[in-house]
């Protein structure tokens, strides 16, 4: 029997595992990181921060309005009220009074600007809340897929992850650090099998007489070319 049978059936496994695991990333990627649905939800955030911003606004306006007005029938009642003579108060007093007016109708310009910036937004807040809700419910359904195939994926790699545990078992331990080493170098191939008289991973003709060593000898035989672990039926 072949000294790389094992490890070429610990290939098979850690190649399906390998598999399974891009799988299950990819998976998680899009699940994580849809980018319609970020953008969505980036949408939403900036309409949110919108309404806040001249909710703000109209409320800080609505506080000055309140304030121009208390002080506007504080100067009224003292200048109707009786108590003031003197006609130079009495003027200042008027003053007071008008530029009090003129202030209030620009602070209530600007609460009804804060108002109708706020109808604005609130709408946009809406309409990216519908979208997102769409989008949630679109992706809903392709979203169960992928999460019904990656409760499947993941079953299956438990239980090849079972099957490697015994594959492993049976490798002798030097053996197994040559193989694990040359799998980080191949890019997670360490055995290559013969095919067509060639190495299956790069090609390279081989020899009948290397052949015949892949197929029949006790120790590792290596491919020339690649330098990976040979297995002939």
């Amino acid at each position: 029997m072949s000294a790389a049978l094992g490890l070429f059936r610990l290939q098979q496994v850690d190649s399906r595992i390998d598999q399974l695991e891009v799988r299950l990333r990819k998976i998680q990627d899009t699940l994580e990181n849809d980018a319609e649905l970020q953008a969505a939800l980036q949408r939403l955030k900036a309409a949110e921060l919108e309404c806040r911003k001249y909710e703000q606004a109209r409320r800080a306006a609505e506080e000055g309005a309140k304030e121009k007005q208390i002080k506007i029938q504080q100067a009224e009642a003292s200048l109707y009220g009786g108590k003031v003579h003197n006609p130079k108060e009495l003027q200042e007093l008027q003053a007071d009074i008008a530029s009090l007016k003129r202030h209030l109708a620009s602070v209530e310009e600007q609460e009804l600007d804060a108002m109708v910036n706020l109808e604005t937004a609130q709408a946009a807040e809406q309409s990216a809340e519908n979208d997102l809700i769409q989008i949630q419910s679109r992706l809903g359904a392709t979203n169960g897929k992928l999460l019904e195939d990656q409760a499947a994926l993941s079953r299956d790699l438990q239980d090849l992850q079972t099957e490697r545990q015994a594959s492993v078992g049976a490798v002798e331990h030097v053996v197994l650090r040559t193989y694990e080493t040359l799998r980080q170098a191949r890019r997670g191939l360490a055995i290559a099998e013969v095919s067509d008289n060639a190495c299956g991973a790069c090609g390279t003709t081989l020899t009948a007489a290397l052949q015949q060593s892949a197929r029949h000898a006790i120790e590792l035989v290596y491919c020339p070319s690649c330098g990976r672990i040979l297995f002939a039926r």
